[in-house]
């Protein structure tokens, strides 16, 4: 069985940083996508960030210049370092990856970040 195991998140003042992890584990294919998407109360679910083997990366333009993903292929995680955060960040924050091989799409169980003074 699927499994991504979400860490991190939490509550920041406006201007501050918080740090998301996501571990994929049990998956017997190579992972393409792996990143985050955002839903804030009442929104839709939008995409954060997402990174690819070899490191092609997609950002929001909401976020482009002050979060950061990285990956880790050994172990299958990714990282979100967030920077600068703003209130408008506030939101349940889901880990996605892709398989590779069937594009098969999983999800986290979200993990909250708030921003607020």
């Amino acid at each position: 069985q699927v499994q991504l195991v979400e860490s991190g998140g939490g509550l920041v003042q406006p201007g501050g940083s918080l740090s998301l992890s996501c571990e994929v584990r049990g998956n017997p294919n190579p992972i393409g996508a792996l990143g985050w998407y955002r839903q804030a109360p009442g929104e839709y679910r939008e995409l954060v960030a997402l990174i690819w083997s070899g490191g092609r990366t997609n950002y929001a333009e909401s976020v482009r210049g002050r979060f950061t993903i990285s990956r880790d292929d050994a172990k299958i995680t990714a990282n979100l370092q967030m920077n600068n955060l703003k209130p408008e960040d506030t939101a349940v924050y889901y880990c996605h990856a892709a398989d590779r091989v069937t594009d098969y799409e999983f999800w986290g169980q979200g993990t909250q970040v708030t921003v607020s003074s």
